[in-house]
């Protein structure tokens, strides 16, 4: 007789993608990161303020678009290109008369 299956418990937490205000915190630490710098630069909150809005209100539509974006793209600097347009191989062709 076959044993009967194990049973495990999965929690939802664990596969939720961990968000702040509903983006990624990586992208919402960045977009207050250079709010800042905006108005260190600038001298202007509101140049801040506006900064950090409009790249949270960016992050907030690429975390809902798609959660995983920045893990690939992250993971796609390290690989190697396959196909390079500029670097090609000499390709010397000869016509010869029939």
């Amino acid at each position: 007789m076959p044993e009967r299956p194990t049973y495990r418990p999965v929690y939802k937490a664990l596969h939720r993608p961990l968000t702040i205000w509903g983006v990624d915190r990586r992208l919402f630490f960045l977009s207050l990161l250079l709010g800042a710098a905006t108005f260190n630069l600038f001298y202007s909150f509101l140049a801040g303020l506006l900064m950090a809005g409009g790249l949270y209100g960016f992050a907030l539509w690429a975390t809902a678009r798609d959660p995983e974006m920045l893990r690939i793209l992250l993971a796609s600097s390290k690989a190697r290109r396959r196909y390079d347009p500029a670097k090609h191989d000499r390709l010397d062709v000869e016509v010869m008369p029939w």
